[in-house]
C-alpha cells in the first residue's frame, strides 16, 4: 500500500472514530519520522502531510542541516529534552510537544527571550502514572499551571503517550484523563483557554480520537516498522 492510500485509510479512520466520539474538529497527523531517512520527510511533504515528529536532537540535526532545502512543514520535537540540549532544540524545531517540567519550561523561556521568540509548546503529562515515563503527574496541577507564567512561550495544549498495555479501557482512561486536565486548566484560567490533545500512536489512535484528540502521532501506521540503529 502506497503512503497514499495509507494516508487516506487513515482519514477515514479519523473520521469513523469522531462519529463514534461525537467531535467534528479537525485532526492533525504527525508523522514520526525519527529513525528513518531524509528522503521519507520530502515524501511526507510531497503527500500533503504538514508536520513531522523527530524525538532525538543529534539525528534530527544530521538530517536537517544535510540538506540545504528543508520541505515547508512543521518540524515538532516529541522525544525526551534535556536542558541542556534545549538552544539547538530552538535552531532545528518549530515546536517542542514534550515539555514535562517546570525547569523545562523555564530553560525554554529563557533561551526564547534572548533570540527575541515565542516558542509554541505542549506539555506532556504522564496520564497512566508509569514510572518509567516523562511528563507532569495528573496531580502535579499547580506546577501545569505555573508554566502559563513563563514568558516566551505559547501553551497550545497537552500531550500525553497511553500505557503500554492491550487493555483498552485502561488507554481510554488515560485519554480521557488527558482531556479533563485540559478541561480543569480552561476553567481556572479562561484568558489562556489550550485546545490541543496530542494523543494517539499508531496503536492507539482510534480510542484516543474518539475522546477528542486533535493531534495524533503516527509512524508505523505509516511507514511500517522503524529501522533502529
Amino acid at each position: 500500500m502506497s503512503l497514499n492510500d495509507k494516508i487516506k485509510l487513515i482519514q477515514s479512520n479519523i473520521e469513523s472514530a469522531q462519529k463514534r466520539g461525537g467531535f467534528s474538529h479537525p485532526v492533525q497527523l504527525i508523522a514520526v519520522t525519527k529513525t528513518h531517512p531524509f528522503s521519507l520527510i520530502q515524501k511526507c511533504d510531497d503527500s500533503g502531510l504538514e508536520s513531522i515528529g523527530e524525538n532525538r536532537i543529534q539525528e534530527a540535526s544530521q538530517k536537517f542541516e544535510s540538506f540545504e532545502n528543508m520541505p515547508n512543514i512543521t518540524r515538532r520535537f516529541i522525544g525526551h529534552l534535556q536542558t541542556n540540549k534545549v538552544n539547538k532544540c530552538l535552531e532545528l524545531f518549530d515546536t517542542i510537544d514534550s515539555v514535562d517540567s517546570i525547569k523545562l519550561a523555564n530553560k525554554i523561556s529563557n533561551s526564547a527571550r534572548r533570540l527575541k521568540k515565542i516558542i509554541p509548546i505542549l506539555l506532556e503529562i504522564n496520564t497512566s502514572g508509569e514510572s518509567q515515563k516523562h511528563g507532569f503527574l495528573s496531580n502535579q496541577f499547580d506546577e501545569i499551571v505555573a508554566c502559563f507564567h513563563e514568558s516566551n512561550i505559547q501553551i497550545n495544549g497537552l500531550m500525553t503517550v497511553g500505557p503500554r498495555t492491550s487493555n483498552k479501557n485502561e488507554i481510554r482512561e488515560s485519554f480521557i484523563r488527558l482531556r479533563e486536565i485540559k478541561d480543569k486548566i480552561n476553567q481556572s484560567q479562561p484568558r489562556q483557554r489550550i485546545n490541543e490533545l496530542s494523543m494517539g500512536m499508531s496503536g492507539d489512535y482510534e480510542i484516543a480520537i474518539e475522546e477528542g484528540s486533535t493531534m495524533i502521532r503516527l509512524g508505523s501506521a505509516l511507514f511500517g516498522s522503524r529501522v533502529f540503529k
